[in-house]
């Protein structure tokens, strides 16, 4: 069974942050074979949504608040699911934990994600609308949502 964490950075065990970095680094530089700066200076003050099972980060997202994002919005990125654990609704609990957090922290705030395109049903059953057209992010159609 997963369990989500909420956590800034200084609070992530130095084996969290490689797991963390190793699961991103699987998902979008591996799998989707896009060679892009996965650290990029932001997690320092991000918030960190870290799904766990079997002591083992499969979940991952981060919560950027709207200094390091755009100022009219946070943002959530980086939202990955180990591929061997997609299916089982992890990624609907995550996205769910990350607006929670959100809407807890900044109940006012509005939230902006930049979406891989495919995943655009994904998104809007979590309310979701997306704005404008496809663009290309690192290769890869996205779009922007909002919430």
């Amino acid at each position: 069974m997963i369990t989500f964490y909420e956590k800034n950075f200084n609070d992530l065990s130095l084996t969290v942050l490689h797991d963390i970095f190793a699961l991103r680094s699987k998902i979008f530089v591996v799998e989707q074979n896009c060679v892009y700066q996965d650290i990029d200076g932001k997690d320092k003050d991000a918030i960190h949504a870290i799904g766990v099972e079997k002591e083992k980060v499969i979940a991952y997202a981060r919560i950027l608040n709207s200094n390091l994002s755009n100022p009219k919005f946070l943002s959530i990125g980086r939202i990955t699911i180990l591929k061997k654990e997609r299916g089982k609704g992890y990624g609907h609990k995550l996205v769910e934990f990350c607006i929670g957090i959100i809407n807890k922290r900044w109940p006012t705030k509005k939230i902006k994600i930049s979406a891989q395109a495919h995943l655009k049903e994904f998104y809007e059953s979590h309310g979701f609308i997306k704005k404008g057209g496809e663009y290309l992010e690192d290769g890869i159609p996205h779009i922007e949502m909002n919430i």
